[in-house]
């Protein structure tokens, strides 16, 4: 089959080669949008779930929000003194930062200090850590997940 000129290959009507190239593009344009959004996800679904903080005092469940992961307070261990509360959500806007890590935004509920925060996901073990006042203030604990 000869080659098409580019004149050819885009005047109306320009034959069969041309839907089968436009063919062709369409199918690598879907394969290209499934493969990217079957990958984007794999970055949430390390953080996905619920985790527990180190002290047992609490449990965070982070789920997809928007184009984002968020994470709210859904148990309080019976007792301790603090002004946070169940439904509360304490961390917003996290975006993948490489692999197994995000960045965005973290509430301290006792404060209602916004820190710029970050989580890190290894295994079951996953890190968070925030800053405020340009990081001269910085805070950070361990979770890990819960079953």
């Amino acid at each position: 089959m000869p080659a098409q000129t580019r004149e050819q290959f885009f005047a109306p009507g320009g034959g069969a080669a041309t839907l089968g190239n436009v063919t062709k593009l369409k199918r690598l344009s879907y394969f290209a949008a499934v493969f990217l959004s079957a990958a984007s996800p794999g970055f949430a679904n390390e953080l996905s779930g619920t985790w527990l903080r180190d002290t047992g005092e609490a449990r965070v469940r982070f789920d997809s929000c928007g184009d984002a992961m968020c994470g709210t307070i859904i148990w309080l261990k019976p007792g301790i003194a603090s002004k946070a509360k169940i439904g509360q959500r304490v961390f917003y806007d996290m975006k993948p930062a490489g692999a197994n890590s995000w960045i965005g935004k973290a509430i301290g509920p006792d404060s209602g200090s916004v820190y710029s925060g970050k989580l890190s996901v290894q295994g079951s073990n996953l890190s968070t850590s925030g800053c405020i006042a340009g990081g001269l203030i910085c805070r950070s604990m361990d979770w890990t997940r819960a079953p």
